[in-house]
């Protein structure tokens, strides 16, 4: 299935052989430290910065609606957020992973994300959109 959305990512998910737990870590373009006056003009025209995760959230399927809900509930929980990257983490025989199992997976896409190895993560802009980021 080629996915180019969020309903396409929920639809996908939903069709896999193993329950799916969906991980969400949320990003927001800042400059680094010690940033250079050229990083500054890139961040400056929207071109550059680097991803800093926000905040984190594992979902089971079914607590997930469309891509309004979850932004609205990201509005409500934490800070400010521009990019979502979103990972699976698949069940075994038949039984979902908790939340509890979802938090290392989270740390290391938190991880990840602040090294720049984000090829493996679905990354997805507030109008639920899927976006490359070179």
């Amino acid at each position: 299935m080629n996915i180019s959305n969020y309903a396409d990512l929920l639809k996908a998910a939903r069709q896999q052989p193993e329950p799916q737990r969906l991980l969400f870590v949320f990003t927001k373009p800042e400059l680094p430290d010690g940033y250079t006056e050229a990083q500054n003009r890139d961040f400056e025209a929207g071109t550059g910065g680097v991803l800093t995760p926000q905040m984190c959230v594992d979902k089971a399927l079914d607590e997930l609606g469309d891509f309004s809900d979850l932004v609205k509930e990201s509005h409500q929980m934490g800070p400010d957020w521009k990019i979502v990257f979103v990972a699976s983490l698949p069940g075994h025989a038949g039984v979902m992973p908790s939340t509890e199992e979802a938090q290392e997976p989270l740390k290391t896409m938190i991880h990840s994300i602040q090294n720049g190895a984000i090829s493996k993560y679905l990354a997805f802009d507030q109008d639920g959109d899927l976006i490359q980021i070179s």
